[in-house]
């Protein structure tokens, strides 16, 4: 297996892309948005629009080599699906606030001891959207066959099979024990017999016919079934022969421990466990960080400042590491507004590997990764070296890893070390956090 084709659903942008495993580097790649349709019934998400995106992406990959298809996406996300794998009801936005405004559903989703969730606002755990769905849409819920999870509910249209998959139902979603390797007590009932069985995520099956001679494709490609995709940034990381930790930034930026202290997570914090592409629980913690550094810059970075004074959190306060803090004021200067979101952004992600008692190096992986002044600000908020990916986000060469290992070597990375000058930065803004977030609790 060499060249596998990705289909990468992030929040903001839906991508394809070609991933050569001769070199694991990224070598042609299509993207356009993740489009939210407002409705009727609800916001969901443009389905079709994606559908012809990929379809139309495969065909101009179709004119070289392909051995394989893979798949991730983001989390807190499925489809209902009937008995012909047409979609019984749109797939909801999870940013719908409608189901995190549940009093019902608190009375019967299971505690973080047992699932490793958090209890997140708007539709951020997966078990409040079917809960939601079922309540107010009870014929169309009715006529489901499966909940799949995103990433499976593509595999279904490629291959026509139906699996589930640990990584997705292990990312905050209620509905499965990372412990014990199976469905939480949310699904052993009524919904249990709603979920296919248990693949893992490397398993595939072939391309449809009919999808293979529409599109160019050779007939019997393997399309892996797919992950979500912070697991597929930490996959390439899963044989590290020592403790580390891995950011996966895009429009959350999600902390990951590897063989890390134990301690108690904190679910208040934002602190999950989420499951490996190995099946493992894995130590979480995460804010929007991608999301909030675009809102403080424009989507714009301005080079040329030298300090800049760092607001505390957040622009987001429903999630993150200090929940109901409200961010205070940025410099008006562009430079030093772009300096202080890239500081923000480093100090905030070390506040997340703190949490979840990460250790050893950490390696960034997306759009932060291509940030020079974040990873100078992580390296020296944490004390510890950074290994820097570029700005290529790793969930594509993650999810490809599923076709099969990385036949030569990668190139070793440069480690960002802490910087001196900016040890009175971090040490000022955590005195001012700490105090705010003092005050904040009492």
């Amino acid at each position: 297996m060499r060249h596998i084709a990705v289909l990468d659903i992030g929040k903001t942008n839906a991508k394809v892309l070609l991933v050569d495993l001769a070199t694991g580097e990224e070598v042609q790649s299509f993207r356009r948005p993740n489009r939210v349709i407002a409705g009727p019934p609800y916001p969901h998400f443009d389905t079709e629009g994606l559908w012809a995106f990929f379809a139309d992406s495969l065909r101009q990959l179709a004119r070289g080599p392909l051995d394989a298809i893979s798949i991730t996406t983001h989390g807190a996300c499925a489809a209902l699906v009937d008995a012909t794998g047409a979609l019984a009801l749109p797939i909801l936005d999870y940013e719908h606030p409608d189901p995190g405004l549940q009093p019902d559903y608190d009375a019967i989703r299971p505690g973080f001891a047992e699932t490793g969730s958090p209890r997140l606002p708007l539709g951020l755990n997966l078990g409040a959207q079917l809960f939601w769905l079922e309540h107010h849409f009870p014929e169309a819920f009715a006529h489901a066959a499966h909940v799949l999870m995103y990433p499976q509910y593509w595999a279904l249209r490629l291959t026509g099979v139906a699996v589930s998959e640990a990584t997705s139902l292990g990312c905050h979603t209620d509905l499965y024990s990372p412990w014990e390797g199976r469905f939480s007590s949310l699904v052993r009932g009524p919904w249990e017999t709603l979920f296919p069985p248990l693949r893992p995520a490397a398993d595939h099956a072939p391309l449809l016919p009919d999808l293979a001679r529409a599109w160019g494709l050779p007939q019997g490609l393997p399309v892996h079934f797919g992950l979500h995709d912070s697991n597929a940034s930490l996959l390439p990381y899963l044989s590290e022969p020592g403790p580390c930790a891995v950011v996966s930034s895009g429009t959350w930026t999600i902390c990951m421990a590897l063989g890390g202290e134990r301690g108690t997570l904190d679910p208040a914090r934002d602190c999950l466990i989420n499951v490996n592409a190995k099946g493992l629980p894995t130590p979480t913690a995460r804010y929007m960080g991608g999301r909030e550094f675009d809102e403080m810059t424009g989507g714009q970075l301005t080079p040329g400042a030298q300090t800049a004074t760092v607001p505390l959190p957040s622009r987001h306060p429903d999630c993150g590491p200090f929940p109901g803090l409200v961010q205070g004021a940025l410099p008006t200067d562009p430079a030093e507004r772009s300096l202080a979101a890239s500081w923000y952004a480093g100090l905030m992600t070390a506040e997340c590997l703190a949490l979840i008692g990460a250790r050893g190096p950490t390696h960034v992986e997306g759009p932060f990764g291509a940030n020079r002044d974040f990873a100078e600000m992580l390296a020296t908020a944490t004390g510890r070296p950074v290994i820097v990916g570029g700005q290529g986000a790793g969930t594509g060469l993650g999810a490809a890893l599923l076709a099969g290992p990385i036949l030569a070597a990668r190139p070793e990375r440069a480690a960002v070390l802490p910087v001196e000058a900016l040890r009175q930065v971090a040490q000022d803004w955590r005195a001012k956090v700490a105090e705010a977030w003092a005050t904040r609790m009492r």
